[in-house]
């Protein structure tokens, strides 16, 4: 009798904490999707700037059409990027459109000292700062998740109900790890 409520005293611990270990995975899992939406949130307060910041520079550079066109095709890719590798490449080939709306407004002196320009600057800047930080903190949710997914005895519940591991959302070339340098 001793014998058997022991038994079942170590079953109904194992059951707790195999309770625990789900719920754990299924939390970290909301927090992966809460993160992903955060820098989701920030892109698209990017987007939204960027046609005003193409409309400013235009007024100044108007003869700078494939650069304009550039901007607006890698917002517009951007955009309707889904999923985590997709948006990364589409974030990059943005990021690299920007840097040359930049350099094309840098030509431009009278530019460089409008107040509508500078403000617009002044908020993708900001923006970035943002998304840098929905990024960081995304990554942070995801190596979490992964770490419980691959950890023992996790690992044998994440495989019983499913769980995947989340992708990093992270640079693939180390020279775009750099932030584009923009001087005005």
């Amino acid at each position: 009798m001793i014998a058997m409520l022991i038994v079942l005293g170590l079953a109904l611990l194992f059951a707790f904490y195999g309770i625990g270990i789900y719920n754990k995975l299924v939390k970290l899992r909301t927090l992966v999707a809460e993160a992903w939406s955060g820098i989701d949130v920030q892109l698209k307060k990017r987007y939204n700037l960027i046609p005003n910041l193409v409309e400013t520079v235009k007024g100044y550079a108007s003869h700078e059409k494939e650069t304009f066109e550039n901007v607006t095709k890698a917002r517009n890719q951007a955009q309707a990027a889904s999923g985590v590798g997709e948006t990364e490449m589409a974030e990059n080939q943005l990021n690299r459109a920007l840097v040359n709306l930049f350099a094309v407004a840098e030509n431009y002196p009278e530019l460089k000292a409008n107040t509508n320009f500078l403000d617009l600057q002044n908020q993708l800047s900001s923006i970035e700062s943002d998304i840098e930080k929905s990024r960081r903190y995304y990554n942070g949710t995801v190596r979490d998740q992964n770490i419980l997914i691959d950890s023992f005895p996790s690992n044998i519940l994440a495989n019983m109900f499913n769980f995947s591991k989340s992708e990093f959302f992270e640079l693939d070339n180390p020279a775009e790890r750099a932030n584009p340098q923009v001087k005005f």
